[in-house]
């Protein structure tokens, strides 16, 4: 019962959109003020987005598939120089999910691991992310692949303030 991690395909967009409205949730769930709310339908608005990142150059759309089964996935796109980030060209992870049936069975690291040699391929120095700082898992994920911290999110909501 091995993993076979491949491009994503339009026939994946099913899985891509429960996988993706099942993130929202996730970031929704830490923070409901900072992570946008789940719509009624997220899970086809997550397979929009997926779907039409798969066609864009730039765009690393990737699955992980157990017996023909659709089982995490990893999104990431080439950026160029971002002066508001003070970064020259680089790669950026967007997504990382994995099925909680399928986790520390190792299929995030062998998605994120042929995320990074896809990108490394083309040419690009480092690859960014950020990741909820309570999702815990993922941060020791990441860190055991070679990730650091480098930055701190912060943030304020603007609402009655009193003043």
């Amino acid at each position: 019962m091995s993993v076979t991690v491949r491009s994503a395909r339009p026939e994946d967009a099913p899985a891509l959109g429960r996988m993706g409205a099942a993130l929202v949730r996730l970031h929704h769930a830490y923070d409901s003020e900072r992570f946008m709310e789940p719509e009624r339908d997220v899970e086809s608005g997550y397979r929009w987005w997926l779907s039409r990142e798969l066609k864009r150059q730039g765009a690393v759309v990737l699955v992980a598939e157990r017996e023909g089964r659709v089982v995490g996935y990893v999104y990431a796109t080439v950026e160029g120089r971002d002066w508001n980030a003070l970064l020259d060209a680089h790669g950026e992870l967007h997504d990382l999910w994995v099925d909680e049936s399928e986790r520390g069975s190792g299929v995030g690291a062998l998605l994120a691991e042929e995320m990074i040699r896809r990108l490394r391929a083309q040419g690009l120095p480092r690859i960014i992310l950020m990741t909820a700082s309570q999702n815990e898992a993922a941060r020791r994920l990441f860190a055991r692949l070679g990730w650091r911290p480098t930055m701190v999110e912060m943030t304020r909501e603007l609402g009655d303030s009193g003043e």
